[in-house]
């Protein structure tokens, strides 16, 4: 048995193993929610009704969605240069840092000016903490599997000590937060009265501009390029190293965008749990979407589905949430062997 290339994948080829992936993760979930004593048609339809079921469950979803697609962004463009960016965890953390630096009263400008102001400095921060990791690995040959990951511990106990010392709040009763952000740097509400904010309008434009930068621009093609074969990149004159810093500084830039919006769209001030694994979950939103932009968002809007209908079906009947997180690891374990299946066929000898 052997596994054989395949220069040119069919249609057919390209959506079949990914549709069998996801298929055979709503099959291992309603296995689980079998042996857990819930009725699987029950639990998915409480899922669904859970996360679409209203206006305000529509909303909480798309609202659960927006961090999503920032850090699904993020990795889709890191992955298919083939750089490895597991930290959008810590890029989030840093682009959340400094909005609170410049959103707490720093900065007394008004909101049309604020508000652009906080987030390109998040995303420059985003964009600077993974520029380490990937001139680490341009310039001697630092495994950025590594040294990404590390970075999110290392920031997160530097945002613990932030949170203990320079940024706590004097008048948080001793509870490690920021200040709340001044109402200038707040992103207004789409709906009035609900939380969803216009982070997730600035989310799509986003995934809009990288598809197009991934489609119609030379960066674009030479970040494809370098994905799929450095040496030939370079022997074709594509600046190798620098495609690749330039797409660390776009892919922390999207993943610290999630942090600002999280700040400065839902929560206010910052803690040390504003992210329940945004960067981590973005992995599989990346992955789910095949690493297309535009998919990122329909994936994004799965995974929130997911989680947020999982809380109140586990409400409702008592099966555990960890059913939504056993889906979406099986849905991602799934998925790469539907991608390895679909550039390869099995061969006998």
């Amino acid at each position: 048995m052997r596994l054989e290339p395949i220069s040119q994948p069919s249609l057919q080829r390209r959506l079949l193993p990914p549709a069998v992936a996801i298929a055979a993760s709503f099959l291992i979930a309603a296995l689980l929610a079998q042996i857990a004593g819930g009725n699987p048609f029950a639990v998915f339809g409480l899922i669904f009704k859970g996360a679409l079921g209203s206006k305000f469950a529509l909303l909480e979803t798309l609202n659960r969605a927006t961090p999503l697609i920032f850090t699904g962004l993020a990795v889709a463009v890191a992955f298919r240069a083939k750089l490895w960016n597991i930290g959008a965890e810590a890029q989030l953390y840093a682009g959340a840092v400094i909005t609170v630096v410049l959103g707490t009263g720093a900065l007394a400008w008004p909101a049309p000016v604020l508000l652009p102001t906080l987030a390109i400095g998040a995303a420059l921060a985003g964009a600077v903490v993974l520029l380490v990791p990937a001139l680490l690995k341009t310039r001697f040959g630092v495994d950025e599997v590594v040294t990404t990951l590390l970075f999110n511990f290392i920031f997160l106990l530097f945002v613990s000590y932030l949170l203990e010392g320079p940024l706590k709040d004097p008048m948080g009763m001793g509870w490690p937060k920021s200040s709340r952000l001044v109402p200038e740097a707040r992103l207004p509400r789409i709906v009035e009265g609900l939380r969803l904010h216009w982070g997730f309008a600035l989310a799509l434009i986003c995934a809009v501009s990288v598809w197009i930068i991934d489609r119609k621009t030379t960066l674009g093609f030479e970040m494809r390029a370098v994905g799929q074969n450095p040496e030939a990149a370079r022997f074709a004159g594509i600046p190798v190293t620098a495609v690749i810093l330039k797409t660390a500084l776009l892919s922390g830039g999207l993943a610290a965008l999630g942090g600002f919006s999280e700040v400065a769209g839902l929560k206010g001030s910052l803690t040390l749990d504003l992210s329940p694994g945004f960067g981590y979950t973005g992995i599989v939103v990346a992955m789910l979407a095949l690493l297309n932009p535009i998919g990122v968002v329909a994936a994004s809007l799965f995974v929130a589905m997911i989680f947020v209908g999982a809380d109140s079906m586990s409400r409702a009947i008592g099966v555990p949430t960890y059913l939504a997180d056993i889906m979406l690891a099986s849905a991602l374990l799934l998925m790469v062997l539907a991608i390895l299946f679909t550039k390869f066929r099995v061969r006998r000898d």
